[in-house]
């Protein structure tokens, strides 16, 4: 399988784990994705995506029933760079929520190639 054009070549893109940012920005926009950033606090201070939902991936576990999607809506993780929003994913569907992806490249890709107005930043 080829590599989205929204993320670096050769990057290794699951499909069935992972959605590229333009199109998690597209189902954010269109409604049918719910956004869940599991970075820290101070990440989430820096920078943020317009109608995600925040939990820590450090208080995941704990507060997973929050993520409320509504019927027909995916639920995306988003994370710095990817690592921890697939962890994540994987967290979330051992848990029993099916329907859920990690955003590839996470945060800083989505500046890049999805909303350049969401600042990148270094940790």
């Amino acid at each position: 399988m080829s590599t989205p054009s929204d993320l670096p070549a050769g990057y290794h893109f699951r499909p069935e784990y992972e959605l590229t940012p333009r199109q998690a920005h597209a189902g954010l926009a269109a409604g049918t994705l719910l956004l869940v950033d599991v970075r820290t606090q101070p990440e989430w201070d820096r920078a943020r995506v317009d109608g995600s939902v925040h939990i820590p991936l450090d208080q995941l576990e704990k507060r997973w029933d929050e993520i409320e999607p509504t019927p027909g809506q995916q639920v995306a993780i988003l994370c710095h760079h990817g690592v921890r929003s697939m962890k994540a994913t994987l967290m979330l569907r051992q848990l029993g929520l099916a329907d859920v992806k990690s955003v590839a490249g996470g945060i800083d890709h989505w500046s890049l190639t999805a909303d350049p107005l969401v600042p990148r930043y270094t940790r």
